[in-house]
């Protein structure tokens, strides 16, 4: 399979003062394009850290991350906004969807930084909320919505620039076991039809609908498991 994330030596260190915190420590992960793949570990771990990583929210410390055959940390942030925008999907695990914007309003958001017309982004909008069976209800602001019509929502707003991967940080911690399930459904129908994800999870059941697991403890990948 075709590598879309390839990590090798990665570290990542905070600074508390003087004091040197490590939360990543020489960490090699290669994540196949078309995979899913669920980040678990305690708290502290690292998990989130390295997601942000990924997203290209936060740099290495030191070590290679390379998305897409791209060096992450040699890009300059113009750059790094440019290419986040365009490749890079994210769903939060609070949606973080606008409150006074219709649920076609906040999918549109990430677009409007593209070269469109008002005409192309509305068409690639609905088509995003078709895929995610909310197109009936895009005039809805997210207060009208149930937590798991806003996730698809927020997972509508990830897939509409069709990035090459979409990050999930917790996508179904806010949620009840039926909407956790529908939400978990939908990412693996995605993934089933060539989508690449990554989530962070620490419920073993989300897990479970990955295709691999990999586990962090300390900075450290302990564990691999299919």
């Amino acid at each position: 399979m075709n590598g879309i994330v390839e990590i090798r030596g990665l570290c990542k260190s905070y600074w508390r003062g003087a004091t040197e915190i490590p939360v990543l420590d020489g960490l090699d992960l290669s994540i196949a394009r078309g995979e899913f793949v669920a980040l678990m570990g305690p708290s502290g771990s690292g998990k989130s850290t390295l997601l942000n990583l990924i997203a290209g929210i936060d740099r290495p410390t030191s070590g290679s991350l390379r998305i897409d055959d791209r060096e992450i940390g040699e890009l300059s942030e113009r750059e790094l906004d440019l290419w986040r925008n365009r490749s890079i999907g994210f769903v939060f695990q609070f949606y973080n969807l606008i409150p006074v914007l219709s649920a076609e309003e906040n999918v549109e958001v990430p677009l409007l930084l593209w070269p469109l017309s008002q005409a192309e982004r509305r068409e690639r909008v609905r088509a995003a909320l078709r895929v995610v069976g909310l197109e009936p209800r895009l005039d809805h602001r997210p207060g009208q919505l149930s937590g798991g019509e806003q996730q698809r929502v927020a997972i509508a707003r990830a897939l509409v620039t069709d990035p090459v991967l979409v990050l999930a940080d917790e996508p179904t911690g806010d949620l009840d076991t039926q909407s956790a399930s529908d939400v978990l459904t939908l990412m693996q129908r995605l993934n089933r039809a060539g989508k690449t994800f990554v989530m962070v999870t620490h419920d073993p059941r989300a897990a479970q609908r990955a295709s691999r697991s990999v586990r962090l403890e300390k900075g450290r990948l302990v564990e691999a498991a299919s």
